[in-house]
């Protein structure tokens, strides 16, 4: 199988993320709640995960990174933690479902909520972060990259905007961390939410959320903390605050390792080559009759992302296509992005999306554009 699906999860992980998971499973206790060397083996290694996501994201400190589940539960923390009836968030046409039903459930509960809006290309209209300007605004909430077409945003420009009009930005760095570069300290980020098992090449079920300093957050869950036991309520100190319930201490044991992999590797390194994988393919398809690419391909930098569909057949069809007669995984349908779609017009139809790793190669790149070529020969054959 050609793993395509990359945005999705990463399925080929550096071997020391398995090794470390595997090490994990048959040594450690539960953090924070013993004094033996099993729970403390948890604490140390969940700790020095922590330094590892702090140093790559630009946090000030290792105990503002909190632990979740992935990006999802760590969006739905912050959204939630910090925003509520009266306030007026702007957000994107690029968002995730992730983002989308936080806010949606938002609104319900009285906030008000505006979508700087997308072009049939997929480009944000940057204008509109002024236009929807209001007095009440509180916050943007967007994503630093588009899980659907690779569109980057042009984060500076936000940030710049957030900055000059004192608002929250919550960034969903759920296709980013790990790829992109992200200096939450020196951008002017109030909050980072991302997850372990794309970019970052770590195991499912791990993700967090970066804070700045004096930001506070209101916990989406309470419980055990193995701290403070006596107590009502939540322990206020970070990380605890927002990590009721044992952690995934063997997840986060893997993604430590795959931390340590980016770093070795270096980041612009594995951007270079998987940006040079989706350019190669993106350059294949792109001219091929009846084949549409979707995106803005003039910006220099973006997620290794190409979405595209076969004349008039619907995405479900070409992906199973792919799948059963060349042995290619992508991703079809409407990838969790519904405003996005109805921007480009594949509402109905959906579209195929194709995505790279570091691990991916230029020969099965190479692969899956001729496998396109042929569908959209046979599609236009009829």
């Amino acid at each position: 199988m050609i793993y395509l699906d990359n945005a999705a999860t990463t399925r080929t992980k550096p071997p020391a993320v398995a090794q470390a998971v595997l090490e994990a499973l048959s040594s450690y206790g539960n953090c924070g709640r013993g004094g033996h060397e099993g729970a403390l083996s948890a604490a140390r290694t969940i700790y020095g995960t922590r330094e590892k996501i702090a140093a790559l994201l630009g946090c000030p400190r290792a105990d503002r990174v909190c632990f979740t589940q992935n990006s999802t539960q760590a969006l739905n923390i912050a959204i939630s933690g910090l925003l509520g009836p009266g306030d007026h968030i702007l957000s994107t046409d690029l968002e995730h479902n992730s983002v989308l039903r936080p806010l949606y459930r938002l609104r319900e509960q009285g906030a008000a909520v505006d979508f700087v809006p997308a072009d049939r290309r997929g480009r944000l209209d940057y204008g509109a972060f002024e236009r929807l300007l209001r007095p009440e605004t509180k916050a943007v909430v967007c994503t630093h990259a588009s899980n659907l077409t690779g569109d980057a945003v042009d984060l500076d420009r936000v940030c710049r905007f957030t900055r000059a009009h004192s608002l929250l930005l919550i960034l969903d760095a759920s296709q980013t961390a790990g790829l992109l570069p992200i200096d939450m300290a020196a951008q002017g980020i109030d909050v980072v939410c991302f997850t372990g098992h794309k970019s970052l090449m770590g195991p499912q079920g791990t993700g967090g959320l970066c804070l700045r300093e004096g930001l506070e957050i209101r916990p989406l869950a309470v419980g055990g903390t193995g701290v403070q036991s006596y107590s009502e309520t939540q322990p206020a100190e970070y990380p605890t605050r927002l990590e009721a319930g044992t952690l995934n201490g063997h997840g986060l044991a893997g993604l430590g390792a795959a931390l340590d992999f980016l770093a070795g590797t270096g980041l612009e390194a594995v951007r270079a080559h998987e940006d040079a994988l989706a350019r190669r393919f993106y350059k294949a398809v792109r001219d091929l009759p009846g084949v549409t690419v979707y995106g803005n391909w003039e910006a220099p930098v973006r997620a290794p992302v190409v979405a595209l569909n076969i004349g008039d057949w619907d995405s479900a069809v070409v992906s199973d296509e792919l799948a059963e007669r060349f042995e290619i995984a992508t991703r079809p349908g409407a990838h969790c992005a519904p405003r996005l779609h109805r921007a480009l017009g594949t509402e109905e139809q959906g579209a195929v999306r194709f995505s790279w790793s570091y691990f991916n190669t230029e020969a099965e790149t190479d692969a899956a554009a001729e496998a396109v070529a042929l569908l959209a020969r046979e599609a236009a054959e009829g």
